[in-house]
């Protein structure tokens, strides 16, 4: 029996009070072929142990990313990630640390935060970042926010090469706020004219590189003509290993970097958790959601590091808050922040090459299969092919065939008419025999 404390007067009071006729009134945005409408279909009372071994037996049916060639991508990727890193992230004062309100006793959990902003600054060639977000898509939204803060304008375009998930985060907080989103459609070959989308109520354009489609793009003239006419450039990525051997945002005069930090340091683990990384200009730093840690002097002198401008969070002023965000992505940072220090410039600069070589071995080698196009001129670790037929039941063709070839470009864009398009990412840790059991499959499939 559920303990549930409150009388139905009481329950009625509290509806009364916050203006609402009843507790489904509350879930009035989650449509209603989405609710229950009675309780899930699971059975009752069953032991810890029957539990356990209905859970492994589903658990089985799942086929792991180690066990069989891998080209999955698409904004989450297979890399390795050095035995050290899980080792040291399980220390307890990391594992069981929680928000470092008091810095006198929270030193090196606010050291690595500050370590850790310092590293994505100069990945993204930006010269702020905070200590993190929940993911590349939330943080793609909060940036979105940002830029209308800054402008005061409340119109956002999304090119067309976004990743549609990121891209449907930030039509659904825009919608809460009222906000005006334009989404230009999917853009295989990044051809979009994004210049001319932009007008006098355009507050910033989302644009990703390398896109969804695997197409590394130049932000350059799409700045300039953001700035022009008082906008902001938000520049997104999937794939931080990328900025180890693609030029960074911030060169290329972007003005708010924000992505996915899972890549580094971070496993795959079911869809998360993952690691938003986000970054911008010193002078909208104040307009930048989340914590940010900072390096302050103590009374003595000493060295020491704080949570600073923590004004803009929920949990000091909620409503007028800059973010309603109070917390970061601390053991996942952590992961990424040691893995990028093994590394260090030269091994990530090397690591890139590497990835980017692979990719290279697969593409020729799938453009001389038969009933196969490589779509993409240039990329960096993910391109886009083209199959006869449906990509999607290709996929699941070369699934049992313990292949898993990528990522049907429906299962992110279902009535886009690119049914016959794959997404593949190939990573350092795929083999040349990898590849070649994935083209043989391939063409079989094909």
């Amino acid at each position: 029996m559920r303990f549930l404390p409150h009388t139905n007067i009481e329950r009625q009071d509290m509806l009364a009070a916050i203006g609402v006729g009843s507790i489904d009134d509350l879930f009035a945005d989650i449509p209603a072929a989405k609710r229950l409408t009675a309780p899930l279909d699971l059975p009752r009372g069953k032991s810890e142990a029957a539990v356990a071994r209905a859970l492994s037996a589903m658990a089985g049916k799942n086929v792991a990313a180690a066990s069989v060639p891998f080209f999955v991508g698409c904004g989450a990727y297979k890399h390795h990630v050095p035995a050290t890193v899980d080792h040291l992230i399980q220390r307890s004062e990391f594992l069981t640390s929680y928000t470092p309100y008091q810095p006198e006793i929270a030193q090196g959990t606010l050291q690595m935060l500050f370590e850790f902003q310092t590293q994505v600054a100069m990945l993204t060639g930006m010269e702020v970042a905070n200590a993190s977000m929940y993911d590349g898509s939330t943080g793609t939204a909060e940036a979105v926010l940002m830029a209308h803060r800054i402008t005061r304008r409340r119109k956002a375009v999304l090119s067309g090469g976004l990743h549609p998930h990121y891209a449907e985060v930030v039509r659904t907080l825009s919608r809460m706020a009222r906000d005006e989103v334009v989404s230009l459609p999917p853009d295989v070959f990044a051809r979009e004219a994004l210049v001319d989308a932009i007008d006098a109520d355009t507050s910033c354009i989302v644009v990703q590189t390398p896109d969804v489609f695997g197409n590394p793009r130049d932000l350059r003239a799409i700045a300039r003509a953001c700035h022009a006419k008082g906008a902001l450039l938000i520049a997104v990525f999937t794939e931080a290993v990328s900025l180890g051997l693609l030029e960074s945002p911030g060169a290329m005069d972007a003005d708010i970097v924000v992505g996915e930090g899972q890549s580094i340091g971070n496993a795959l683990n079911f869809g998360g958790p993952y690691l938003g990384l986000f970054a911008t200009r010193q002078k909208y730093v104040r307009q930048m959601p989340g914590r940010l840690a900072g390096e302050t002097v103590d009374a003595a002198g000493r060295r020491g590091f704080v949570l600073t401008l923590s004004t803009r969070e929920q949990h000091i002023r909620r409503e007028k808050a800059t973010s309603n965000i109070c917390t970061n992505s601390g053991l996942c940072a952590l992961a990424f922040s040691i893995h990028l220090s093994l590394l260090g410039e030269t091994g990530l600069r090397r690591l890139a090459r590497i990835n980017h070589a692979n990719a290279v071995k697969l593409a020729d080698m799938l453009a001389r299969a038969p009933n196969v196009e490589v779509m993409n001129e240039t990329f960096f670790n993910e391109f886009t092919i083209r199959v006869k037929g449906d990509a999607a039941t290709v996929i699941e063709r070369l699934a049992d065939r313990d292949i898993l070839g990528g990522v049907p470009v429906s299962r992110l864009l279902p009535n886009a008419g690119l049914d016959d398009l794959i997404i593949v990412a190939n990573t350092e840790v795929n083999t040349d025999e990898d590849r070649e059991a994935f083209v043989a499959a391939l063409e079989g499939v094909a």
